[in-house]
């Protein structure tokens, strides 16, 4: 009888570990040189979400590693994620330049030292506090290695060479796209950094030669078009340069796809995006799964992953 007590709880316990099986959707790149082939555009390339924020919800706060992962369960995605500058010149994971919206705490971000801004929690999408802390820009580097692409936004005042060289101390290289918001910014990373990938605000030719003339060469580009469907020309011209395209979907196509359909996060893709980055990470990762399956798109670099 004791054996027989002793073998079902065995048993269950083995039905346990099954059901806490989740999967992750990660993506591993060997080398800078093998990131920039998969973000070159072609008709076979793999069209991928970006999660704006790193896909914030309910109990998972922007700018953090658990709220990456929980991204990951759902698809393969590109991790956009905000870099901000605490008062002892720490680089740390924040959209704001206050604390207020998305933290315990109030004020600057700037008139805190690292060491105080971890007397704060991360709040959710509903203003709820979690377990999770205001997180280094190193520490999510150090995460992101073969699961994830990360775009770094670097805010207002914070030094591009900071992030650069976060990047090379992290040896992140062959997973991080820089992102610039003008020419002139698209030239400083393209000085600093000749060998990193940079997402620029290109929306045609003239925006591609510019940047070109200031040193910025176009294999190293990936292009956001805006926050709404370009002309086709648009995508026509940077698609003859081999340059992907983000089209960032956050805001009124988000609010249009859940009030309409899912369906136009597809066809925004068989218009001429690679990559949409969305408030919907979720949502949108399934129609752009729907699409790859569809046109029999694959990629070695990424892979679906059991995990205990």
């Amino acid at each position: 009888m004791k054996k027989n007590v002793i073998l079902v709880f065995l048993f269950l316990l083995s039905l346990n570990g099954v059901f806490a099986q989740t999967k992750e959707y990660r993506m591993e790149f060997k080398s800078g040189k093998e990131l920039q082939k998969f973000l070159t555009y072609s008709k076979k390339s793999y069209p991928l979400v970006s999660a704006h924020r790193g896909g914030p919800t309910v109990g998972f706060p922007e700018n953090c590693t658990p709220t990456f992962a929980n991204t990951i369960q759902y698809n393969p995605a590109i991790i956009e994620t905000d870099i901000a500058l605490s008062k002892d010149s720490v680089l740390v994971m924040m959209h704001d330049d206050k604390l207020d919206r998305t933290t315990t705490g109030t004020g600057l971000i700037g008139n805190y030292t690292y060491k105080e801004l971890q007397d704060f929690y991360l709040e959710d999408t509903q203003g709820n506090p979690t377990p999770y802390k205001i997180e280094t820009l190193d520490e999510v580097l150090q995460w992101g290695k073969g699961k994830v692409i990360y775009t770094l936004d670097v805010k207002r005042g914070v030094p591009m060479q900071k992030v650069i060289d976060a990047v090379r101390r992290n040896k992140a290289e062959a997973y991080s796209v820089i992102i610039t918001y003008n020419a002139n910014q698209a030239a400083e990373v393209a000085r600093l950094a000749p060998d990193l990938m940079i997402s620029v605000s290109a929306r045609g030719k003239d925006d591609v030669e510019r940047m070109e003339a200031l040193g910025v060469k176009a294999e190293k580009m990936v292009a956001f078009v805006g926050t709404s469907d370009p002309k086709p020309e648009v995508y026509s011209y940077l698609h003859s340069r081999s340059i992907a395209c983000i089209l960032g979907t956050m805001g009124n196509i988000d609010k249009s796809a859940a009030v309409n359909s899912e369906g136009l996060y597809y066809q925004l893709i068989a218009n001429g995006a690679t990559v949409l980055s969305s408030d919907r990470s979720k949502e949108a990762g399934a129609q752009l799964a729907k699409y790859a399956k569809d046109n029999k798109l694959h990629s070695k670099h990424i892979k679906e992953v059991v995990k205990k």
